[in-house]
């Protein structure tokens, strides 16, 4: 059989890859998955709850909703509903801001850093039990193709806020 009679694979390297990110993607935010980790971490809050503290904890102090909403990509109104949920858990608490007496802060509490320390120490013990055998410099190389990937997927997520909502809160930075 010639090259020409033989079937085209239409599988490419970045169909793969997003064959490999959606099972990932559906491994880690199983439900079920979910729940055990958080049970493990002794957590309550929800997985949408997590990616907050997550960013609350990035961001290093206290946070205006609406940069929080920028950051996560998501509407002040469902950041509020959150830091509702998690100020009554007592994993944040709203402070003040000292520019503009008419805005709030939110920042995380002790507890919600003792929290989200218990989580991630969690996720890293199932993380190290998946990589046993992998080599670090592969760990490594997938980290940083990641994070590239994650860089360019939120540039165009903000620009296609941009152009449907108007202009985000704030300029693009890190995430």
């Amino acid at each position: 059989m010639s090259d020409a009679e033989d079937p085209v694979d239409e599988r490419t390297t970045t169909s793969d890859l997003e064959a490999v990110l959606a099972s990932l993607a559906y491994l880690l935010t199983r439900s079920q998955q979910h729940e055990r980790q958080m049970a493990r971490a002794g957590i309550t809050a929800a997985r949408s709850d997590i990616y907050l503290l997550r960013a609350l904890a990035e961001a290093e102090g206290a946070s205006r909703v609406t940069d929080l909403a920028h950051r996560l990509m998501v509407k002040s109104s469902h950041v509020t509903r959150q830091i509702d949920r998690l100020q009554g858990q007592r994993l944040v608490a709203r402070t003040q801001d000292a520019t503009d007496r008419r805005a709030r802060q939110v920042e995380l509490t002790a507890e919600g850093h003792a929290v989200l320390d218990r989580l991630k120490q969690a996720n890293i013990t199932g993380l190290a039990g998946a990589l046993d055998g992998v080599p670090d410099p592969d760990v490594a190389a997938t980290v940083s193709v990641l994070r590239h990937l994650i860089d360019r997927y939120v540039q165009r997520a903000r620009a296609t806020m941009h152009t449907e909502d108007g202009p985000p809160a704030l300029p693009s930075q890190d995430c």
